[in-house]
């Protein structure tokens, strides 16, 4: 089997397979109990503004300096050593219950999976532990230099894995970090939605609310896709 051969499904990890929200909230309500709800959604106005404004940025400090710009906005006094709660917490949280079955079905049907991921090596690492599925290959920010929706990861990927448009299909939550990224690249894709969101699908090739039916979804799309 040669590398074009390969058929690759490609993910996004948190928000997709693990539950970023809940660990974004739980870990601010831990400092600040009964404000966890209200800090996630400042935080999700954050967080990408700070990977714009830093690239390079390790994503450790992207959640410390995120983390520390939500609770300023909240007017909530952080305490130094508490705004590294989120990455200290990361590889702890939960994985969505679908994820597992899902992946594992894939890779039984003759998928390759990859993790094209706005964090860390380490966390990635950790969190591949959580999914309990081998993983075939994964990109960081920390490997590209950038955060998604920038291009770099799946360029990196299709240069490292020769993926085409004809053996790869692209799958996440996120319609801002990856669907309209994998759209303007024309990589075929599946949208997670998950939070019901009002985004303009027609720039995806297929949406589920959840993981359930994803071999089948994923199957259909790499056909309309030849």
């Amino acid at each position: 089997m040669t590398m074009t051969d390969l058929r690759w499904a490609t993910f996004d990890c948190f928000g997709t397979l693990v539950d970023w929200r809940h660990g974004i909230a739980t870990s601010a309500e831990l400092l600040f109990p009964g404000r966890g709800g209200q800090l996630l959604e400042i935080y999700n106005r954050h967080e990408p503004v700070v990977q714009s404004e830093f690239p390079a940025m390790r994503y450790r400090d992207v959640l410390t300096e995120s983390l520390k710009r939500t609770a300023r906005e909240g007017g909530l006094d952080l305490l130094d050593d508490d705004a590294s709660v989120l990455a200290t917490g990361i590889p702890y949280w939960p994985v969505f219950p679908d994820a597992r079955r899902a992946l594992k079905e894939l890779r039984e049907a003759g998928w390759r999976i990859a993790l094209l991921t706005n964090c860390d090596r380490d966390i990635i690492g950790e969190t591949q532990r959580r999914l309990a599925i081998p993983i075939d290959a994964v990109v960081t920010a920390e490997d590209v230099g950038s955060y998604k929706p920038n291009h770099n990861h799946f360029r990196r990927f299709e240069r490292s894995f020769g993926a085409t448009r004809a053996n790869w299909v692209h799958v996440a939550q996120s319609y801002f970090h990856d669907m309209r990224p994998a759209h303007e690249l024309g990589i075929p894709r599946v949208w997670v939605n998950r939070l019901g969101e009002t985004n303009d699908a027609s720039i995806t090739d297929a949406v589920l609310p959840n993981l359930s039916n994803l071999v089948q979804t994923v199957e259909d799309v790499h056909r309309a896709a030849q």
